[in-house]
C-alpha cells in the first residue's frame, strides 16, 4: 500500500509509492528533495495576487508550483486517496467542494477589514476546510499556504510560516477533518504578523 492507502496508485510507478515524475526519480528521498528545491525557486517568482480567489487560481498555483515535476500539475485527482486514519475529499466531490469554500469566502469579502484575532479565527477554518478537500494528488499544503499567504497580506497582514513546525501544521490538518480548528489557530497565531504599513 502506498502512503495514502490507495493500493496501486496510477499515479506512482508500477510496484511503488513513488510518484512518476518528469525527472524520473524513482527513489523516494530524493523526489522529496527535488520537489522541495523546485517548488522553493517556482514560489520565488510567483507575485502576489489579490482578489478573487477562487479554484482556479489555486490550480494555477499548483501548476507553477509543480509544473518541473509532474505532469498532472494543476489538475484535480482522479483517484480517491487517504492518509493514516484520515480520508479526503472523494475525487467527484473535489470541484464542488472546493467552489463552495470559495464562494463562502467571497461572501466573508476574502477575509478583508477584520481584527487580528477574527482573520486567525475564519482563514483557520478556510484552510482546513479546504485541506480537507484535498484537490491534488500531492503539493496540497504548499500550494494552500501560498494561498493563504495571499488571503493573509490581502487582509492587511504579514506572514512567516518559518515558526510553524511541521508536526503542529500535520495535527491541525488532522483535526480540521472533524471540525476541530484549536490546532489551526495556533498554525496562525503563530504565521499571522503585525498589520501592513499603509500605503
Amino acid at each position: 500500500m502506498d502512503k495514502y492507502g490507495v493500493g496501486q496508485d496510477p499515479y506512482c510507478y508500477p510496484g511503488t509509492d513513488i510518484l512518476i515524475n518528469k525527472l524520473n526519480i524513482k527513489n523516494d528521498t530524493s523526489l522529496e528533495l527535488a520537489e522541495r528545491d523546485l517548488t522553493e525557486i517556482a514560489a520565488e517568482s510567483i507575485d502576489f495576487s489579490a482578489p478573487p480567489y477562487d479554484f482556479s487560481l489555486l490550480k494555477s498555483l499548483h501548476q507553477r508550483l509543480f509544473e518541473d515535476i509532474y505532469t498532472w500539475a494543476g489538475e484535480p485527482r482522479t483517484i480517491d486517496i487517504s492518509k493514516g486514519d484520515t480520508r479526503f475529499c472523494v475525487a467527484n466531490r473535489i470541484v464542488p467542494e472546493a467552489q463552495k469554500l470559495f464562494r463562502q469566502l467571497e461572501v466573508k469579502h476574502w477575509l478583508m477589514d477584520l481584527p487580528k484575532e477574527d482573520l486567525i479565527i475564519e482563514i483557520a477554518e478556510f484552510c482546513g476546510d479546504l485541506n480537507v478537500v484535498h484537490p491534488f494528488r500531492e503539493g496540497n499544503g504548499r500550494t494552500l499556504r501560498l494561498l493563504c499567504d495571499f488571503i493573509v497580506i490581502n487582509a492587511g497582514f504579514e506572514v512567516d510560516w518559518s515558526p510553524v513546525d511541521s508536526n503542529l501544521w500535520m495535527q491541525a490538518s488532522i483535526d480540521a477533518v472533524i471540525c476541530d480548528y484549536r490546532k489551526m489557530n495556533q498554525v496562525f497565531e503563530l504565521c499571522i504578523g503585525d498589520s501592513l504599513p499603509n500605503e
